[in-house]
């Protein structure tokens, strides 16, 4: 990780927690996950169901991102982040947010504490915005990295504004849409908005930089941009001047358009790699892009009206094939080395001292990776084959991968300064 300017890291106290927490909220959820397998492959709309996607694009997706982005955002702006304390703060109210969410979809408490659920994470969202815009806004230097994380920052406020919305709906009600097409625009905006822009520009950064790639054509970066984000306001317009039919369509080419512009510059970089040997937490990442490749071939089957067990196929495709299956793999690549920073950085060159590599336990990636597979295979031909046998299979796996991502997680935050 040479690239990485440590002198600019941010505060320990700034990222940390976001990793810490979001690990426990991996946890629950994949425990939440084996409780309700049951009920995935019958409803998709059943209030456990929707608990469960959002203690995983919420309370771990999006509380990982949180987290990594300001240790990322000072290297990719080459500035110290704008400020700490607001990244601290943003934490302690997207948490309690996050959990008031989590228990009214689970109960499904509409009204007030839905409603007071979504605001906090609102008010995150806008701290993130503006913690994100500060620190780009010191650098005079133009990359398409700054571009993406701005546009991610917009996309996530867009996200969660919408989501606080159809919270109010719920009571008062203010849209006309059905309620189905309602959740999908805002699951949309959601992945291709916030979680793809932000990937796309944080991935353009440390994939090359992990790979030790010689090639990095940024055309096809700039390319991607502006395909997603024409793609996702055609989106918008669309649904809000109701024509769906026509316009849903161009909005996913040039989304997918955006997303393959992506993918040629992540291959481009991969041919052109000098570390050959690919480890664990690179194999995670590249198989991810596969489980989003299927989820955009499934889209369009959904798009034509197929129904369960396509939708709830989609949805793990994308929540637990692409989203986790990054985090899972770019949490050791990330976090060893922030712990390290702050236990070695003085040390360093003075004294033997461990490497990054040292403060975890790298068969546990080793063993995760397989779970993964196995895990993921175990659902897919689950809600395919409507076997609740397997779901359940598939639903312990993943929880056994979530306590053995957890264990190796906190051997890392708990890690104690050694010299060797």
């Amino acid at each position: 990780m040479a690239d990485i300017n440590i002198a600019k890291a941010p505060k320990g106290y700034a990222v940390l927690p976001f990793y810490a927490v979001g690990s426990l909220f991996f946890l629950t959820l994949s425990a939440l996950l084996v409780f309700s397998h049951q009920i995935v492959i019958v409803q998709f709309l059943h209030p456990h169901i929707l608990a469960i996607v959002h203690a995983t694009t919420l309370g771990w997706v999006t509380m990982v991102i949180f987290g990594a982005s300001y240790q990322l955002l000072p290297v990719i702006c080459e500035r110290n982040l704008f400020s700490n304390v607001l990244a601290l703060l943003s934490f302690f109210i997207l948490l309690p947010g996050v959990i008031i969410l989590i228990i009214s979809f689970w109960f499904f408490l509409t009204g007030f504490w839905m409603i007071t659920g979504g605001s906090l994470v609102v008010i995150a969202a806008i701290l993130y915005a503006i913690n994100a815009t500060g620190t780009a806004k010191t650098c005079n230097k133009h990359s398409i990295q700054k571009c993406f994380v701005l546009s991610a920052a917009f996309w996530l406020l867009v996200t969660t504004i919408f989501g606080l919305l159809l919270a109010i709906h719920l009571v008062f009600p203010i849209f006309n849409s059905s309620q189905l097409k309602l959740i999908a625009m805002h699951a949309h905006i959601g992945f291709a908005g916030w979680f793809l822009q932000l990937i796309t520009g944080v991935s353009s950064k440390l994939v090359p930089m992990f790979l030790l790639s010689r090639n990095r054509p940024n055309g096809f970066l700039q390319g991607a941009f502006w395909f997603q984000n024409v793609g996702l306001l055609i989106l918008i317009i669309a649904a809000l001047l109701g024509l769906w039919n026509g316009f849903i369509w161009i909005s996913y080419i040039l989304v997918v358009v955006g997303i393959l512009c992506w993918l040629f510059y992540i291959v481009a970089t991969y041919k052109s790699r000098v570390r050959k040997p690919l480890d664990f937490q690179m194999r995670f990442t590249l198989l991810s892009f596969l489980f989003l490749f299927l989820a955009l071939i499934l889209l369009p089957f959904l798009m034509h009206g197929w129904g369960m067990p396509c939708i709830q196929l989609y949805g793990l495709l994308i929540l637990m094939g692409w989203l986790s299956g990054i985090i899972l793999g770019q949490t050791f690549k990330t976090l060893p080395f922030i712990v390290w920073n702050d236990h070695y950085k003085a040390l360093n060159g003075k004294v033997k001292v461990p490497l990054p590599k040292h403060l975890y336990h790298e068969n546990f990636v080793k063993l995760n990776f397989y779970f993964f597979i196995a895990a993921l295979v175990m659902l897919c031909a689950g809600l395919l084959l409507n076997e609740k046998i397997l779901m359940l299979a598939g639903s312990i796996l993943w929880l056994l991968m979530a306590i053995v991502f957890v264990w190796n997680v906190f051997t890392i935050l708990l890690h104690k300064t050694k010299k060797l």
